[in-house]
């Protein structure tokens, strides 16, 4: 019934879009103040605007107004609850395998760096998502937080729950002695501090706009991994349904501009959580050389392995070749 009500919004829409101005949906979890609202979701719409001479606007749905459960984002795109939103492919890495290649040690150092990965890739990776893809980009690699245990060692690892990003993170994780546990961002600071997890694998910019800083009494400022992709999809049927002239609004909206105004979002909030941990107190974890070159094996090992796994008709050292650019 919901695909019905999603296709029959759709046609609707068409017909509005036809002989006036309309207003999209763009629908995300996190609140009106996450960075990512003032790096892509307000510039969009304002550009959308402009470029539309107001014919074509975005109304923001944050907050989870639309759906609670980020890891349903896609699911409420497609169902047409939403025209636009906002996700992470990680929650669903079993979907999205190509994308969530990104998440790979050693692949980028920051979001600037990863974002441009993706968008090597980013033709095949488009061919994943029954959407039109507006923006695709990513955060920094991960560092680790922890509540009761500093981790300095390898052999600090082993048994933890530590939550993961993406499926990805999956298997090394598993060889490095810990227990991965998937779970959205919006949970993480209570499972913390209620022992659920010991342990968050995530971006620093997670820090600030997740108050993590609050929870957390150890940050281990390295961890395997590079970033996580972030997506902004437009329903099909709706782009699908627009004129040639409403599609040159929305082509242009969403430009490459977009996905590098997110890398530039995450960079300045990684630099920013950081500090927030900083000034909170939080005890700051340097690897040494030799620990991490006991970590870094175990990497290596695990790495042959994931490389030969499919991802689509391609296998994941596929995919990864060509976010290098080869």
């Amino acid at each position: 019934m919901r695909k019905l009500i999603g296709f029959a919004s759709a046609a609707l829409l068409a017909t509005s879009l036809a002989a006036s101005a309309a207003e999209l949906s763009l629908a995300y979890f996190m609140g009106p103040k996450h960075p990512m609202n003032k790096a892509v979701f307000t510039p969009f719409a304002e550009k959308l605007a402009e470029v539309s001479g107001g014919q074509l606007t975005v109304k923001q749905f944050p907050g989870g107004a639309l759906n609670s459960v980020p890891p349903k984002q896609y699911s409420i795109l497609l169902d047409g609850v939403a025209d636009i939103v906002f996700t992470l492919p990680g929650y669903t890495g079993e979907v999205f395998p190509m994308t969530n290649v990104i998440n790979l040690p050693g692949l980028c150092d920051d979001s600037v760096s990863c974002t441009a990965a993706l968008q090597n890739a980013r033709e095949l990776i488009e061919t994943e998502y029954n959407a039109k893809v507006l923006a695709l980009w990513a955060n920094s690699p991960p560092i680790l937080l922890t509540k009761d245990k500093p981790v300095r060692t390898l052999d600090d690892l082993q048994g933890l729950k530590l939550r993961v990003t993406s499926s990805g993170q999956v298997p090394f994780v598993q060889a490095l002695g810990a227990s991965p546990v998937g779970q959205p961002v919006s949970v993480i600071n209570q499972n913390l501090a209620n022992g659920v997890i010991d342990a968050i694998s995530i971006d620093p910019s997670g820090i600030g706009s997740f108050k993590l800083h609050e929870v957390a009494n150890y940050l281990t400022t390295w961890f395997p991994g590079s970033g996580s992709a972030f997506v902004l999809l437009l329903n099909k049927d709706v782009y699908d349904a627009m004129s040639d002239e409403e599609k040159g609004w929305i082509d242009a909206a969403a430009d490459a501009s977009l996905a590098e105004s997110g890398a530039s979002g995450f960079k300045a909030s990684t630099e920013r959580g950081l500090k927030i941990a900083k000034e909170a107190g939080l005890e700051f974890i340097d690897i040494s050389d030799e620990e991490r070159a006991r970590w870094q094996a175990v990497i290596d090992e695990t790495m042959a392995e994931v490389l030969a796994q499919p991802a689509g008709s391609m296998t994941i050292g596929d995919v990864l070749e060509k976010m290098k650019g080869m």
